[in-house]
Formats: structure tokens, sequence, C-alpha cells
């Protein structure tokens, strides 16, 4: 069979009429056929999978039991449209106990399938060709796609270890701050595990109005803070005179997989944010949504979540610095960002921390996610599988076996 006519029809944004063909392979397309390779090779040695980017654990059951109650609701059928007004009550509610935020729930917030899709959206109402987003590296890319997607650019702020991980605002060349029109934020940060203090967020803020620029702040790790009490970007004052901050439940409250968030902040944004939406979907199933509000109106299960993640974290930090490696407790997040190491004594060299996970997975069975923006760093997370304390216990003992099987070098 031939090249398809519509080969030649792909839209730019996606690769044109190369699209398809490209042969590089993405890197966690290269963890997941290491890991498969890895099975194969070893197939009585477990795999210690550190590369999981998501809770481990089941939505609470009684989260499970509103859902499973609402979906027999015949009020329930039908298009949500932007969101249900029990959920944005509930959301106001959250906000005003959790971080000491009023918002009207009328126009201040808006429900998302999930903080990827509001990330997805949010560009679209405001970037023209040629405009461009300020973005944190590494981080979570989608905002930038759909950027570049709407003909913007991408200018990228390195997050690194000298300057605590924040990105350095005043680095930004003027003809830069005279096109840009978003800053993209992310704290807690993944991966790096940086959590935003009050005094950054009013510099911000000032960056914002000094450059006529909109702050969407990513919140989605905010209940896995470990360093002092969450803070919410719009707890600070005249940041919703200035951008919006995007909640989801996925990584709080255990709900992976549900596709419910929110977006609030600036009225008008919020709106922008709910015209492009309404042309876009067609909202979360109702049910959803309702489940939802159980989650949000029961403090103790973010604080349940916390509480593992933290314990976890702690256990991991442990046995990485007895194995070598020169790690902390994260401010936030369920990741640990360490540097990769550098080399095997007497064993290979690595160029990349690309390499040095490839070789952990290969020789090791134990699975981590290279990051090289800002310098050569390794990603463990938190979220691998353990019933109990016991098993992660374990899971700590057969890691700090497998790592002083061999001599790293950092």
């Amino acid at each position: 069979m031939g090249t398809p006519y519509f080969q030649e029809l792909f839209a730019d944004r996606i690769g044109g009429s190369r699209y398809g063909m490209d042969t590089e392979i993405y890197k966690f397309e290269r963890i997941k056929r290491a890991k498969r390779q890895a099975l194969a090779d070893f197939p009585d040695r477990q795999l210690v999978d550190f590369g999981i980017g998501e809770n481990d654990a089941m939505a609470p059951v009684t989260v499970r039991q509103r859902m499973a109650e609402e979906i027999n609701r015949p009020e329930n059928r039908g298009y949500a449209d932007n969101g249900i007004p029990e959920f944005k009550q509930a959301v106001a509610r959250f906000m005003g106990r959790t971080f000491g935020v009023e918002l009207d729930p009328v126009t201040e917030i808006n429900h998302c399938i999930g903080s990827k899709t509001a990330l997805a959206m949010l560009p679209a109402c405001f970037i023209n060709p040629g405009d461009i987003t300020l973005m944190t590296v590494p981080g979570y890319p989608v905002a930038g796609t759909h950027t570049r997607y709407y003909g913007g650019v991408v200018y990228q702020l390195p997050l690194l270890p000298d300057n605590a991980f924040l990105p350095d605002l005043q680095s930004i060349p003027g003809d830069v701050r005279a096109r840009a029109k978003l800053l993209v934020l992310n704290y807690p940060n993944s991966p790096t595990g940086q959590v935003a203090t009050r005094a950054f967020y009013e510099q911000v803020i000032d960056f914002a109005r000094e450059n006529r620029i909109v702050v969407v702040q990513d919140a989605a790790h905010v209940l896995l803070t470990f360093a002092g009490e969450p803070l919410s970007f719009l707890s600070v004052p005249g940041a919703r005179d200035v951008g919006v901050e995007v909640h989801s439940l996925s990584k709080g409250f255990d709900m992976i997989g549900w596709r419910i968030g929110w977006v609030c902040g600036n009225a008008r944004i919020v709106q922008a944010f709910a015209d492009v939406k309404d042309n876009c979907d067609s909202g979360q199933f109702m049910a959803i949504q309702k489940a939802a509000v159980t989650a949000l109106d029961d403090p103790a299960i973010p604080q349940r979540t916390n509480a593992k993640y933290r314990r976890r974290l702690a256990k991991l930090v442990e046995m990485l610095t007895r194995c070598g490696f020169q790690c902390q407790m994260p401010g936030g997040s369920y990741f640990l960002y360490t540097r990769a190491p550098r080399g095997v004594e007497g064993g290979p060299e690595f160029a990349s921390a690309e390499e040095a996970s490839q070789y952990l997975i290969r020789e090791l069975s134990m699975v981590t996610v290279p990051w090289h923006e800002g310098g050569q760093f390794l990603r463990f997370s938190a979220t691998y599988v353990a019933d109990d304390e016991a098993a992660e216990d374990a899971l700590m003992q057969e890691a700090q076996r497998r790592l002083t099987q061999v001599q790293l070098r950092f």
C-alpha cells in the first residue's frame, strides 16, 4: 500500500507531511520498552518501579459509593456543559477552608475534565501567532504544545538548583517580555518537588502587572505539600487581578482517571476559559462531579494521602542517601528529583541521565525517569505499588540491595 493522499494534508503543528514517519522514540516509550525487556530477561526478578507518575490507590470508598448512587439517578443523564452548581459550590467551600481563598462559585470557578484539558484550552484564550508563553522546564508540556498549535512561541525558563528551582524572571529579555502573554507555573513543582513561597508569588504578581502578562498556576500537587501549609497562588493579594489557578482531584484525592478538576480566579479569565471549553466538550458526567463533591467536603481524604506520600518519600530519601545519592525531602509532590549518577566503578560511564536510567532498568530492573533540562537528574516516584507499610519497607530493602550491588559514581 502506497503513501495515502492525505499524507501531504497533515497540519504542520503535528508534523506536516512527515507525520507518522518520524523514527524518534519518546523517552517514556523508551522506558516502557526497557521495562518489557527487563521483564523478559529476568522473569523471576521483581520490577522495582519508581517511574510511575500516578497514585497507586483507588479513590476512597465514600467517593466510589457516591458515584455508584449517582450513576443510577435519571437527573444525571445529559450534558453538564460548564458544570453543575453543586460542584462549584463545593470547590468554593474547599478553597475557603483549605487556603482562606473566598471565591464566587458562579463567576470565579469552572470545572474542567482534568487539569490537562484546562492547560490545553487556556492558550486558546490568549495566544495569537507570534505571541509567547513563558514556561518553566523541566515541566508539564501541554500548555506549551497548545501555544505552538496556535502559532505561538514557547520561551523556556530553566529551573536550576542554584535558583532553588524557581524561574529567574529578571533574566527574561525585554523583547520576549513585550511579546509574552502567558506565564505558566507549577508549584509544588513536578518533577523538582520545590514549593513556592509567598514572596515568590508576590514577585510573580508584580512581574505580571509590569509586563501585562496572565499567570496560569498549575496546582495539581498542592495538597501534597510537605514544607509548611499548602499555599494557593490566589491567597496572595493581587493574584486574582493577574491570573487563575488550575486544580485537580487526581493527586490529593486519589481520583486518578476520574478526569475532574477546576479553573478558578479572575472572573473574566474564567469566563474566557468557559467559552473555549463550551466549544470543546460538553462537560464531565454529572455523577462524577457529584462524587467529587463528596471528596471535596471531606478534609480527611487529602490529609491521609499527604501522610502516605510524605512517609514514603522520607523512606526513599533515607534509602537513596545510604546508596550514595545526594537528595533531601522534597517540599511537595510525590516525586524525588536528584542528580543522576555519572557512571559505575569499573563499568560504564553515563553521558546523560537517559543512559543512567536505562542502565538501572536493564541491569537492576529499577525504573526511574530521566530529565536533562538544567542538568542531569533522575526522578523517583513514591507512587510505587505497596499494600501496606511492611510492603513499603520490603521494597526499600530490595532497592537498596540492588543499588549496592554496583558502585555508582556521582
